[in-house]
């Protein structure tokens, strides 16, 4: 009878073990960095622009805080519904501007900024924000009573939560873009805002003379659109040269 005799390897018998062959490394599982687009300054342009309201004038309408005697006491002065705001000239504030389409393909970096939001005399200050996806929104309750803040979001996940008077700061954020997120307070129906969110930083919201800038824009074929909560959207092909200014201005109609 043969005696067959098998070898083993004099690490595996001494040691236990074997080491694993060069070719054979373990792969690491880290995700590769994200690779964000770098805005060219000598290159950037800028869109710049002003909003405008054609009619009649409307009349702001007074918004009744007797419900709450502190909240009267809190606003110092006579509050009136801002959905619609537009000075002696026809400029039209709080219009919600941004690039619709244009920029798809590039990754922004997240801003370490919080955008923030003011529970201030009863009434959300700004009323009309934009953020970007990933950033910080901060809320803060700045009112001696109690608010609970309520973004009614469709895309995104809708959250509401209770913030007394001295609470800390609330912190969220939206993981995806969505335009426009209506927010409200559960407990103060008259307190509304609405937040913009958008994976890139180009977005402006009209001031009380109707006036938006955006600036650091590629150069570029873009399509712009304005929002405003009562009267729609409103859109524009925008062309930015190469370190280039372009002005425009959207005209909303009223009754």
């Amino acid at each position: 009878m043969k005696l067959h005799t098998v070898f083993f390897p004099i690490c595996c018998v001494v040691f236990g073990s074997c080491s694993t062959p060069a070719h054979k490394e373990a792969k690491s599982d880290a995700a590769p960095a994200p690779v964000y687009f770098k805005i060219d300054p000598a290159t950037a342009g800028t869109l710049a622009g002003v909003v405008r309201f054609k009619g009649a004038k409307p009349h702001p309408k007074p918004v009744d805080m007797t419900s709450d005697p502190a909240c009267v006491d809190a606003h110092h002065g006579k509050p009136h519904d801002e959905s619609l705001v537009v000075d002696a000239k026809g400029d039209l504030a709080n219009v919600f501007i941004y690039v619709k389409s244009g920029l798809e393909g590039r990754k922004f970096e997240t801003p370490s900024d919080p955008v923030t939001i003011d529970q201030q005399g009863c009434w959300f200050e700004p009323r009309i924000a934009g953020i970007q996806v990933g950033q910080t929104l901060k809320v803060v309750n700045s009112d001696p009573v109690t608010h609970n803040i309520h973004p009614m979001a469709e895309v995104n996940r809708a959250w509401n939560h209770s913030q007394g008077a001295g609470d800390p700061p609330i912190s969220r954020k939206f993981l995806k873009p969505e335009i426009m997120i209506p927010v409200k307070c559960n407990i103060h129906s008259w307190m509304h805002a609405y937040i913009g969110v958008l994976d890139h930083p180009y977005f402006a919201v009209s001031g009380n003379d109707g006036k938006f800038r955006i600036s650091n824009l590629p150069p570029g074929d873009y399509v712009v659109e304005a929002w405003q909560e009562k009267l729609g959207t409103q859109q524009q092909k925008i062309t930015i040269p190469p370190s280039g200014a372009v002005e425009t201005a959207f005209t909303f109609k009223g009754e």
